[in-house]
C-alpha cells in the first residue's frame, strides 16, 4: 500500500524535533557477541488454541488472568540473576544510554543503528533488541553485561514482537505496511504478512494467543489479525488520520498508538495520540465499546504488578493517567512538575517505580507508581524513545519494552 511522503515515521519525528529543539542524528554500531538463548522448560500458556472460530477466542472454564505471573518476585529463572537495568533508545542520537536504577545515574551509553526507536527483550530473555528503525537493524544487548554486539540487518524495525508461543519474532514495518515474521533467535525471515493500513506499530495478543489486535498510526485505525492464518481479517477505524500533531486536536481524529490487553482479556486498551485519550475495543467482536479522555497526546501504556492499574502517558501535557481495568476508570492523573513528554516505559520489578523515556526533553523520569511523585530526572541522550527495564517478573516476553506474561 502507497504512503504519502508526509506520514513517514523519520519526517514525523523530525518535525516534532525541530519544534522542541531536538539535536541532529549520528550513526555508529559496535561488535560484541550476544550470550546463548536462555532455556525455558514452563510451556507458555498463551500459546495457540485449536478453535475454529474466526473473531472470538476460545473460551476457557478457568478465570482469566493474563498477568498473574508479573507479580513481584515472579522473576523467570533464565533471567532472574541479571542486573537490573534500564536501557534507553535515543533515537536522535543513535546511542543508547544505561541506568542503574539504584542509583538513578548513567553508568554507560554506547553507540547503535540510525534511529533507535525501542529496546525489545526478547521472548526467552537471552538477549534484548534494539530496534534501529531508520538504519535497517537490530542491535543485541546482552542484559548479563549490557555489552551490546554486532548488529542483524533488518529491514524497517520500527518495534518487534514475538508470538506467545516463542516460535516467531514480528517485525512491525512500519513504513513497509507489513509486519515480517522472523526466527526468534537469528531474526531470518520467514514470511511477510502485508497491512492493509499505514503505520503499523504496536500490538497485543489475545489471552489464547489466536488473535492481535495491530495499531495503524497513520491511518487513524486498528486491524485484527488471524495469527494462526498470519492475515489481517479485519479493520476499524477510530477517526480522521493525520501526520504528527504538535498540539493533538482531539476527538474526531485518530493517531493510535500503545496497545495492551485487560487482565481478564476481555478488553483491548489503545491509546490514541490524537484523540487525547483511551478506546476500549472488545476483544471477542472487535469493536469500540468505551473511550476515555486522559490527557493531551496520549501515548504509552504500563501495567501495574497487580495488574489491575494500566498507567497511561500523556506525552503532550506531561503527565501519567491511572487506570483502574477492574471498572474502567481514570483514577488519577498525576502531572511531571514543570511538565515534560513521557513516552514509553518500564517498571520496576518490584512494581514501586515507573520509568519513562521523555521524548522531547532529553530526560527519563522515574516516578512513584503509589502517588506519581517524580523521584528523578536522568539526563540521556536526544530523543530518548521506548526505554526498557530489565529484567522483570514473567515467565516470557511479548516483545515491545517488556509486555510480560
Amino acid at each position: 500500500m502507497a504512503r504519502s511522503p508526509n506520514l513517514t515515521r523519520r519526517r514525523a519525528l523530525t518535525a516534532l524535533a525541530t519544534f522542541t529543539g531536538g539535536a541532529g542524528l549520528l550513526t555508529a554500531c559496535t561488535a560484541a557477541r550476544p550470550r546463548p538463548a536462555a532455556t525455558i522448560t514452563r510451556t507458555p500458556a498463551g500459546a495457540p488454541a485449536a478453535s475454529p472460530a474466526p473473531v472470538t477466542p476460545a473460551a476457557s472454564t478457568q478465570p482469566v488472568n493474563v498477568y498473574a505471573n508479573i507479580a513481584p518476585g515472579m522473576v523467570n529463572p533464565a533471567w532472574a540473576h541479571d542486573p537490573v537495568r534500564v536501557y534507553v533508545p535515543n533515537s536522535l542520537s543513535n546511542t543508547v544510554s544505561e541506568i542503574d536504577p539504584r542509583t538513578r545515574r548513567v553508568i554507560r551509553t554506547f553507540p547503535v543503528g540510525t534511529e533507535p526507536n525501542h529496546v525489545t527483550p526478547s521472548w526467552d530473555g537471552s538477549v534484548l533488541w534494539v530496534n534501529n528503525t531508520a538504519g535497517g537493524s537490530l542491535t543485541p544487548i546482552d542484559p548479563r553485561t549490557g555489552r551490546s554486539g554486532r548488529p542483524i540487518q533488518v529491514a524497517d524495525p520500527y518495534n518487534l514482537y514475538f508470538t506467545p508461543d516463542g516460535q516467531y519474532a514480528m517485525v512491525m514495518a512500519e513504513d513497509l505496511n507489513r509486519i515480517v515474521f522472523r526466527d526468534p533467535h537469528t531474526m531470518r525471515p520467514r514470511y511477510s504478512m502485508v497491512v492493509p493500513a499505514a503505520g503499523v506499530n504496536h500490538l497485543d495478543f489475545t489471552a489464547d494467543g489466536n488473535y492481535a489486535l495491530a495499531s495503524c498510526e497513520f491511518s487513524g485505525s486498528v486491524v485484527w489479525i488471524d495469527m494462526r492464518a498470519r492475515k489481517v481479517v479485519s479493520k476499524r477505524t477510530l477517526g480522521k488520520a493525520m501526520s504528527a500533531p504538535v498540539m493533538p486536536p482531539g476527538r474526531g481524529y485518530s493517531m493510535p498508538q500503545d496497545v495492551r490487553l485487560s487482565a481478564d482479556g476481555e478488553t483491548f486498551y489503545v491509546a490514541d495520540m490524537a484523540a487525547n485519550g483511551v478506546w476500549l475495543i472488545s476483544a471477542s467482536q472487535f469493536q469500540p465499546v468505551h473511550f476515555i479522555a486522559t490527557g493531551a497526546g496520549t501515548h504509552g501504556f504500563q501495567v501495574g504488578r497487580d495488574g489491575r492499574r494500566l498507567f497511561v502517558s500523556n506525552r503532550g501535557e506531561g503527565s501519567i493517567s491511572v487506570l483502574d481495568m477492574t471498572v474502567n476508570r481514570a483514577v488519577h492523573k498525576w502531572r511531571i512538575p514543570g511538565g515534560g513528554s513521557p513516552d514509553m516505559g518500564g517498571i520496576s520489578p518490584d512494581g514501586t517505580v515507573m520509568w519513562w523515556g521523555g521524548r522531547y526533553n532529553g530526560v527519563v523520569y522515574a516516578m512513584s507508581t503509589s502517588d506519581g511523585r517524580l523521584l528523578a530526572k536522568v539526563p540521556v541522550g536526544s530523543g530518548p524513545h521506548g526505554l526498557c527495564v530489565f529484567p522483570q517478573p514473567g515467565r516470557y516476553s511479548l516483545g515491545h519494552t517488556g509486555n510480560f506474561r
